[in-house]
């Protein structure tokens, strides 16, 4: 795709900051080489209806979700992993690379940095040229793009060059990535559009029905966070509770009901069994050489999803292999894309080309 390493490359870099990106459809997460990781804002951008005016980016764009005048709309430039406001995309976009540059004080003229991104297994050519022509439009010279499972399998430290059967998966906000890696390339995969925003509204759906109760998208997701379980709680009478608020149906007035973990893990039930029921399909479609490999090493779970309580305990009974959650599952994908980066080889053997 480019030359990784070209005289005018090194020029580059005394001057820019290259920059990996996990454009994530719930957070974007930056990786700036030799800092770590520098900037974690949700992928919002709120803007003005009439004159498409980008007024707040990131988390000041979030606080306006569902408290917003008439002219004023908070916008998630990505759903289910890929672009779909291609505008704010790459304001977005523009506006972490600028971030990036503004804390080194570099404000006369933004030197255009080298971008690592991490995308969905599944996408098209078409969903992929959209995030190449928004990073560059945005404000970078050249782009690299990644696949999520097998960024996520070098962010977790992953053999994937050796002839080694790895399995990783990763369920962010629009997607779940599952994959089998080997010698440095995806030798079985999938990708769904089953992740963190299927599990809100879920929830949301689940308070309708069951408690006459409406509540919003930010409520939904507070609410999985704290409590939200993949299998029942093993003692119920220890088990963690939380306070769901939002409107009486019947009524119209606002309304309070208190809902613990079990319940969570009735209302998430659907989504999980897709979930499940991929990974368990990837692995029947692995070769047998590698599922001993697999056997022995386990699956690593990253991504927000990770963190669902019991996850990896239900994914190992359902597959009978070990199961490890990632040390820091958030930021698995935009570590591997900087890994990556920094190291030229490994990115030009995993590179989407």
């Amino acid at each position: 795709m480019y030359s990784l390493d070209s005289f005018s490359d090194k020029i580059w870099r005394y001057f820019a900051h290259d920059i990996a990106i996990d454009l994530g459809t719930a957070n974007t997460l930056v990786y700036v080489l030799g800092k770590g990781i520098t900037i974690r804002e949700p992928s919002t951008v709120a803007v003005n209806k009439r004159t498409r005016e980008v007024l707040a980016v990131g988390s000041n764009a979030k606080k306006m979700i569902g408290k917003t005048p008439a002219n004023i709309v908070a916008i998630r430039p990505l759903r289910n992993g890929v672009i779909s406001d291609f505008d704010m995309a790459e304001a977005m976009l523009k506006y972490f690379i600028r971030r990036v540059h503004r804390s080194r004080g570099l404000n006369l003229k933004i030197p255009k940095p080298r971008l690592a991104i991490g995308i969905p297994s599944g996408v098209t050519e078409v969903e992929r040229k959209a995030v190449i022509d928004a990073a560059i439009r945005g404000g970078a010279r050249k782009v690299y793009l990644i696949e999520e499972p097998m960024a996520a399998a070098i962010g977790a430290n992953l053999p994937v060059e050796d002839p080694t059967g790895s399995m990783v998966v990763d369920i962010g906000g629009g997607t779940s990535e599952m994959a089998v890696i080997s010698l440095g390339g995806i030798v079985t995969s999938r990708s769904i559009r089953v992740a963190g925003d299927e599990l809100d509204n879920e929830v949301i759906n689940w308070a309708k029905s069951k408690y006459n109760l409406l509540i919003g998208e930010k409520t939904a997701e507070a609410i999985k966070i704290a409590i939200g379980a993949a299998l029942p709680a093993p003692d119920p009478n220890k088990q963690a509770t939380a306070a769901m608020r939002g409107r009486d149906l019947k009524t119209g007035l606002p309304k309070e009901v208190v809902v613990n973990e079990d319940e969570l893990a009735e209302a998430l039930k659907r989504p999980l069994r897709v979930i499940v029921d991929n990974i368990k399909e990837t692995i029947e479609e692995t070769p047998p050489e590698i599922i001993s490999d697999l056997y022995q090493n386990g699956i690593i779970i990253s991504g927000g999803g990770a963190l669902l309580k019991r996850l990896d305990q239900r994914i190992s009974l359902e597959t009978k292999m070990p199961v490890h959650i990632d040390e820091d599952p958030l930021t698995t994908v935009v570590r591997g894309c900087g890994k990556a980066l920094e190291e030229l080889t490994l990115l030009s053997k995993v590179q989407i080309t």
